[in-house]
């Protein structure tokens, strides 16, 4: 398995500036890779050593214009959204895919990290760069940035899918999919409950 490499944040970083806004959420494996995926992901203890802080993420980049990587998912996954001049959304429709709750409050919304900050840290991501743990942060190209409702995302913390699942049953298959697809895009390790849970998933797909 590949390490995440410098050519690889180059590539991220470059994505994210370079590209078009993204219009949807960005599609997860399928099944059937996720399943080669997950036996390719190396199974390890987690380490929180050094010890795991919020500020060795960077967030939120500036993705277009005014608008940073929160206004950005902001806009990708709501209906109707109404921008200010500093790209604040101001009124909108979003449905909270992990449990259906609607809203018309940007307030009421968390950006959910599929494969949260110090769930990565623990894994890996405590060897990487400052530069690569931002561009992990602000991913918008894999499956890894979602709007959740504020208080479920609370709740989620920074449990692997042994602790949490969205309550949602209809999108616990693609949520396990993205937390894969995540996991192997940065070469990322998973603990043995972590693994039994995402192979129990993922079979019931």
């Amino acid at each position: 398995m590949v390490a995440f490499s410098a050519l690889v944040i180059l590539s991220v970083l470059s994505a994210a500036l370079s590209t078009p806004v993204p219009r949807a959420l960005p599609t997860p494996v399928s099944v059937a890779t996720a399943k080669t995926y997950l036996s390719e992901l190396t199974v390890a203890v987690d380490s929180n050593v050094p010890a795991y802080s919020r500020d060795l993420f960077k967030t939120w980049d500036i993705i277009s214009g005014t608008c940073d990587t929160r206004e950005t998912v902001l806009k990708r996954d709501g209906t109707d959204v109404v921008t200010n001049t500093a790209c604040a959304a101001t009124s909108g429709n979003w449905v909270s895919p992990y449990d259906g709750v609607a809203t018309t409050l940007a307030s009421d919304l968390d950006i959910d990290h599929v494969v949260p900050l110090k769930e990565a840290w623990l894994s890996g991501a405590r060897d990487w760069t400052a530069a690569q743990r931002e561009a992990y942060a602000n991913d918008l190209t894999r499956p890894q940035l979602v709007a959740i409702t504020d208080n479920l995302n609370e709740s989620k913390g920074d449990k692997d899918p042994s602790g949490f699942v969205p309550p949602l049953a209809s999108y616990v298959c693609t949520y396990i999919r993205a937390w894969i697809t995540v996991k192997h895009f940065y070469a990322l390790t998973i603990d043995s409950a972590e693994k039994t849970a995402l192979t129990k998933y993922i079979n019931a797909c």
